[in-house]
């Protein structure tokens, strides 16, 4: 598996690959708190291609998963009880991690955010934050194996769906 910044090329791929992790969702087959039309959309991968924040990893010559990586901090990370103080530009936060659905278990999750420690690092950022609804199982589980601590869950309103049980995350590296 690589990871790479998307491009423009790409867009069509993480489209699908989002629509079919919606049609996942609504098939109850996953509970990962996304929902048609509001988030995960083609426009959230518009914008983050435009602020050159949108990553793919690939295995081979196919896209298999899709994430925003970068230094913005969702509102809800204010005043949350970190366990390690950093200023803003000493943190690197992974957003909307989503692998296509045919390659669940194959370690894709784990490659991302592996490639997310390193780049992190790279860009001088040793302090790592996620977020996940809390009904997010997978996820959570995930990030735990990867060394990444719950910190608290923020009742909000998140990316226009309301009533999310945000978890925040931290890892140090």
């Amino acid at each position: 598996m690589e990871c790479r910044k998307a491009t423009p090329e790409d867009l069509d791929r993480v489209a699908e690959i989002y629509d079919r992790i919606l049609t996942e969702e609504e098939a109850g087959r996953v509970t990962i708190g996304y929902q048609r039309g509001i988030y995960p959309t083609r426009q959230t991968a518009e914008d983050a291609l435009k602020r050159d924040d949108l990553f793919v990893e690939m295995d081979d010559d196919v896209i298999v998963g899709t994430g925003i990586i970068n230094q913005i901090q969702v509102d809800v990370y204010a005043g949350a009880p970190w366990a390690y103080e950093a200023a803003d530009n000493e943190v690197m936060v992974f957003h909307t991690l989503v692998i296509d659905p045919r390659y669940r278990g194959q370690g894709c999750g784990t490659g991302f955010i592996r490639f997310y420690e390193s780049y992190a690092l790279e860009h001088g950022c040793h302090e790592l934050r996620i977020d996940t609804n809390e009904r997010n199982r997978v996820a959570r589980n995930l990030y735990r194996k990867l060394g990444f601590r719950e910190i608290g869950i923020a009742p909000c309103q998140f990316n226009g769906i309301d009533g999310v049980r945000l978890v925040l995350l931290e890892k140090r590296v």
